[in-house]
């Protein structure tokens, strides 16, 4: 089993040696531990899904219990990574805001026409408290229906979808 020096001297495994994904005849996501126990409708979740997509994997049971940590999924034998990558695929729906072409007004709620990189959409912004600053020049903007747009970086906006977004911050 590779390892990584992480910290001060810390050893991190890329994954627990012995552990095994598969799906059911359901499509259910199966862990199977190194001493042989399974665990059925398993849950994928990265810890950090904007700032490190590519690091850090939790694999939980039913009642949230961590089963297994994958700390660089990119070093799993290549059916586990695919497998694990279409299931955080399927989990994780979060369209990039590649630009803002009207809003309805700027008192919440109000309606914004948006580009995407899943194409054109429109969404309802509930308040402006909707619109979170991860960093300098990252949003993460939540609709009334609990969908987040991301917007990556502020800067790489047009001008006319900068100017109606500052109307927000």
């Amino acid at each position: 089993m590779s390892t990584e020096q992480r910290g001060a001297g810390e050893l991190a495994t890329i994954a627990p040696p012995g552990f095994a994904l598969s799906r059911d005849a359901l499509g259910r996501l199966v862990v199977r531990l190194a001493d042989g126990t399974t665990h059925v409708g398993a849950v994928a979740a990265r810890a950090f899904p904007i700032s490190a997509p590519d690091e850090g994997v939790s694999l939980v049971d039913t009642d949230g219990h961590e089963l297994v940590w994958i700390a660089r999924p990119a070093g799993l034998p290549e059916a586990t990574r695919v497998l694990l990558a279409e299931e955080l695929a399927s989990r994780e729906f979060m369209p990039e805001i590649r630009g803002i072409r009207s809003v309805s007004g700027f008192i919440t709620p109000c309606t914004w026409e948006v580009t995407t990189d899943r194409g054109e959409t429109r969404f309802v912004l509930p308040s402006e408290d909707a619109i979170r600053r991860l960093s300098r020049s990252t949003l993460l903007i939540g609709d009334t229906h609990g969908i987040h747009y991301l917007v990556r970086d502020i800067a790489s906006l047009d001008r006319g979808s900068r100017k109606l977004l500052d109307r927000f911050l």
